[in-house]
């Protein structure tokens, strides 16, 4: 078990949670949610992003992965901010068993490039992009009217591809948050609907 820290709060990271990391806070800094709107963490891992919506006043938020170990995380971590009755936890491979639309979607994809997947929560397949991809093509019918989006790439998943998609799903985008690491660009998109 690991800890972390949100708003000066601290929260655990067990088992084969996602342990947060430079993505996730820059996902966190950029992310910003009214009063009152409702908010899908999907990928949740620990729950960091779904809590951060909370903390900033979403009415709701559903936690949604597809790793039951990582719910429970999360489920464990807006216990201790006493906000169960905002939070909703479900097992699901994306969208599979998403009902409802949304007012906010928050996703910090795996990314990491790697030959096969030998852990869903981190590699994101030959060129990065087997799971970004599928969530592209899906998350704009589960935007409410209006409705925003952010997500997480590295530079090094071809960006154009990314901008591509959103293009033909008609989406409006831009660049909500950059970090320049080491050996790589993380970038937050932030893409509108409205």
């Amino acid at each position: 078990m690991h800890n972390f820290f949100l708003h000066q709060k601290k929260f655990k990271a067990i088992g084969t949670a996602y342990l947060p990391r430079e993505d996730s806070y820059l996902l966190v800094e950029a992310v910003k949610i009214l009063p009152g709107k409702t908010v899908l963490d999907m990928g949740c891992g620990t729950g960091i992003q779904g809590i951060n919506a909370l903390l900033q006043g979403a009415k709701k938020c559903v936690f949604a992965d597809v790793n039951h170990i990582a719910l429970e995380n999360a489920r464990e971590n807006a216990s201790l901010l006493g906000m169960e009755g905002k939070a909703e936890f479900v097992e699901s491979n994306l969208f599979e068993k998403i009902d409802g639309k949304f007012d906010c979607i928050v996703f910090n994809p795996p990314y990491v490039i790697s030959k096969k997947i030998d852990e869903p929560d981190i590699d994101g397949g030959k060129h990065g992009r087997h799971t970004l991809d599928r969530f592209l093509r899906q998350f704009p019918k589960f935007l409410n009217e209006n409705g925003e989006c952010y997500f997480v790439q590295s530079s090094f998943n071809g960006t154009e591809k990314t901008e591509e998609i959103l293009e033909r799903q008609k989406m409006r985008y831009e660049i909500a948050a950059r970090k320049k690491l080491f050996f790589e660009e993380l970038i937050v998109y932030k893409c509108f609907n409205g």
